[in-house]
């Protein structure tokens, strides 16, 4: 993850769309259809939030770190460059003629990233999304705020993301237990 996160992905308009979504699908957790629904007016970069619909129309807010939102900085302003004033899809996330990009296309850009930055297994979005409630577990979050970001319904279909190594389960164990002798 941190061989992908680090590779610079350029100036070109699908280099830095590549990079800005990696940023985005590992610093927010979010599904592929979030990611390619979200409008301009759907992030906050004073306050580092993502208001995303989820499935059933859901919406949530959810919080994205200053490196992400460096990344989608650069995305808009090779954006801007590439389209100007032309009038293109509400969408955050575009294809080269302005249109709102395919999940394909999305899945081609990962994977292109990837290979470029050496990354040996074939990176996809939903890799990200899994990485994301399982290093935010690893490091200490509460199953509850991993399931409210990842937009589940139940706490058992979070689990399935945030398998927790025995070592882990072990240390917490005995940091927490009342009878500590």
């Amino acid at each position: 993850m941190e061989q992908l996160l680090a590779y610079p992905a350029g100036k070109s308009f699908a280099g830095a769309r590549a990079a800005a979504a990696v940023e985005l699908f590992y610093a927010a957790g979010i599904r592929v259809s979030e990611l390619l629904s979200l409008r301009l007016e759907s992030v906050n970069f004073q306050q580092g939030w993502l208001r995303v619909f989820g499935k059933g129309a859901k919406e949530r807010l959810v919080p994205v770190n200053p490196a992400a939102l460096a990344r989608l900085r650069e995305y808009l302003t090779a954006r801007e460059f590439k389209f100007g004033g032309r009038a293109v899809s509400e969408e955050l996330f575009l294809n080269r003629d302005g249109g709102k990009l395919s999940r394909v296309m999305m899945w081609k850009d990962i994977v292109a990233l990837g290979r470029a930055a050496g990354v040996e297994i074939k990176p996809h979005p939903h890799l990200f999304r899994h990485t994301f409630a399982s290093h935010l577990v690893q490091g200490g979050a509460d199953l509850r705020a991993v399931q409210e970001m990842l937009g589940h319904a139940s706490l058992n279909t979070t689990q399935i993301y945030a398998h927790v190594d025995k070592g882990g389960v072990k240390r917490a164990h005995e940091k927490f237990h009342p009878d500590k002798e």
